[in-house]
């Protein structure tokens, strides 16, 4: 642990643990894990292939935190908190 730190080096949490995937509310931000094999939960879908956040943090999991996935599998801007 101390070489990472002192490399420069950042150790970033998975999205999911092994075993299982990451998956997107449908119309929302809000995210969750699914068994790998298993079909998401109700009112989730899969994340868009290549577009897949792994790690917390990274390009696509900032991403889609200001998008979503609408009804129609369409990648759109995320409804505004407020």
């Amino acid at each position: 642990m101390a070489a990472a730190a002192l490399t420069g080096c950042s150790i970033r949490d998975d999205i999911c643990s092994e075993g299982e995937y990451p998956v997107i509310a449908v119309g929302g931000t809000g995210s969750a894990c699914a068994p790998e094999g298993e079909r998401p939960p109700k009112g989730y879908t899969r994340y868009p292939e290549g577009k897949v956040p792994q790690k917390v943090d990274d390009e696509w999991d900032v991403y889609w935190r200001t998008h979503t996935v609408d009804e129609g599998g369409n990648i759109v801007d995320a409804p505004d908190p407020g």
